[in-house]
């Protein structure tokens, strides 16, 4: 009889452990329910990539010496390394997630650092992806490597550094954010990002963003998106309640995107500036549309 109160003492104290150990398991999944996953750079491009296959896609005349805003930056990564290639006026990087602008300013401050210190003659060839896989991961090793001015192709920053140049804010584009008074925009990105405003405020929502770029950008400007597809919807529809029920009543599909920016909004023309692109990482071989204002 004692020994079998013994025994029974023994898995009541195993119990609790057990226990935590499944919590644990459960959470080493990250729930991110407006897409702000921590590690999303680490991600989406692979350590055998020199160089997002993004900003190959990019034109420096939609950045060089232009005002830029980028929608739903997360941890301000291509914000960062767009500035630097392209030498931008400026460029201002919006997330709703506030842990997200703090990686972004975190980032900014080691590259800045690193640009004050004298650096080789040779660039390693992946710099560009230590930039983006290593700070991301915020590591001192790749910090070492990245040399951040042989990424600018054009003359430096003219006596500003990136400080200058680059900015990052917390804020809800969709619903409440503004950009300060009478302020316009040459180019806006919006890459990864319609499908969580789209689960997260509906058709209403997606129609917002859409409206809201238009009227910031001057004319002539440029709206880079990378619209999600349908099916990425599907996977992750269950984020959230508010993500579940948006899904059952959405009906515009990512398709009928071009449509309604050139029918609709008034944007005059577009192109798929992807078409032509490789090299991007499996799953994330999207079309990236450049629409005209």
């Amino acid at each position: 009889m004692v020994e079998e109160n013994k025994n029974n003492d023994k898995k009541t104290r195993e119990k609790p452990c057990t226990s935590k150990q499944s919590s644990k398991k459960r959470n080493r999944k990250e729930v991110a329910i407006f897409g702000n996953y921590r590690n999303y750079y680490g991600y989406r491009v692979g350590q055998e990539l020199e160089e997002d296959p993004r900003i190959k896609a990019l034109r420096r005349e939609w950045f060089e010496g232009k005002k830029c805003l980028d929608i739903g930056c997360n941890s301000g990564l291509i914000t960062i390394a767009i500035a630097k290639k392209f030498c931008c006026q400026s460029i201002l990087g919006v997330d709703i997630d506030g842990d997200r602008i703090e990686d972004a300013h975190w980032t900014l401050r080691k590259v800045v650092k690193m640009s004050t210190h004298k650096l080789p003659s040779k660039t390693p060839k992946s710099a560009d992806a230590e930039l983006f896989n290593g700070l991301e991961n915020h590591t001192s090793k790749s910090l070492t490597e990245v040399t951040p001015e042989k990424s600018v192709d054009s003359p430096l920053f003219q006596g500003k550094d990136l400080f200058d140049i680059v900015s990052f804010q917390k804020g809800n584009f969709v619903q409440n954010w503004r950009p300060p008074e009478d302020t316009h925009y040459h180019t806006i990105l919006c890459l990864s990002v319609t499908k969580w405003i789209h689960l997260n405020w509906g058709d209403e929502g997606l129609i917002n963003l859409f409206w809201k770029v238009w009227r910031l950008l001057q004319p002539g400007g440029v709206f880079i998106l990378e619209p999600q597809p349908w099916s990425s919807y599907h996977n992750n529809r269950l984020v959230s309640e508010t993500a579940a029920a948006n899904y059952k009543t959405i009906q515009i599909p990512p398709e009928d995107f071009q449509d309604i920016l050139l029918d609709k909004i008034g944007f005059r023309r577009v192109e798929n500036i992807t078409s032509s692109l490789s090299g991007s990482k499996s799953g994330f071989n999207r079309p990236i549309l450049a629409f005209w204002k």
